[in-house]
């Protein structure tokens, strides 16, 4: 087990492979969303995208739900069309949107426009139907602390982290990334029902040790804002 001390009600799940990992994120998130379809006439589940994923996408893929009635979309996405090889959505729609998953709903943030703020009033229109709050959330982070597209340098930070905002998406262009994004904002996210944060590598494992550890703003290190009871971790070397 890493040696690394979590706040009160996080918990972990640390395996010896990504493959292990991944089976028991998806055996996870299939219970939960086969549960909530019991009781919901839908679902939702928000994703990360990235190659930590890829894994976890494939094994989800395989689960016999209805896929049907659940709703499938991105925490974020780089503006670049589909098929550009930094697109998550093309990862989405070849890793996880296959096998039983190919009849979820997908949701895109990827709209007409040359900038996220053009496309901005697009991609509402596209989630006005989603429900919230968010079923099943999956999120990623990068080492220095961002989780989906809440990075410490972006300058439209703090309103897509302002609890008290009714937006659902902000678009962002943190100096620090080669692409404009568009995001999910932070009270959007943190609502969600069940919040997992997916990593892989020692190198993410500093950076949560660090993150957990240290009593610094959550605005330097956006994902300490979802380091409370509830979270799952699932970490692999």
């Amino acid at each position: 087990m890493p040696d690394i001390v979590l706040p009160d009600g996080v918990q972990s799940c640390f395996g010896e492979t990504p493959e292990e990992v991944a089976r028991a994120l998806a055996d996870s998130v299939s219970l939960f969303l086969e549960r909530r379809l019991e009781e919901a006439p839908r679902a939702s589940l928000v994703v990360s995208g990235g190659s930590t994923p890829l894994p976890f996408f494939r094994a989800l893929s395989e689960k016999p739900l209805d896929w049907r009635r659940v709703d499938v979309l991105l925490a974020d996405e780089r503006w670049v069309p589909e098929g550009d090889l930094a697109s998550n959505t093309t990862l989405v729609k070849e890793h996880l949107l296959r096998n039983h998953a190919a009849g979820a709903r997908f949701l895109s943030l990827k709209q007409p426009g040359e900038t996220p703020e053009e496309g901005l009033e697009s991609v509402k229109r596209e989630l006005k139907d989603l429900a919230l709050p968010i079923d099943v959330l999956i999120l990623g982070m990068g080492n220095d602390g961002h989780t989906a597209s809440l990075f410490p340098d972006a300058p439209e930070l703090s309103r897509a982290m302002d609890t008290s905002s009714n937006e659902i998406v902000a678009a962002m262009a943190p100096p620090s990334q080669a692409q404009r994004r568009i995001t999910l904002t932070y009270p959007v996210l943190a609502e969600a029902r069940f919040i997992a944060l997916h990593l892989k590598g020692d190198d993410k494992l500093d950076t949560l040790k660090e993150a957990a550890s240290s009593s610094g703003e959550v605005m330097a290190m956006p994902i300490r804002g979802f380091l409370k009871p509830g979270l799952q971790i699932f970490w692999s070397p």
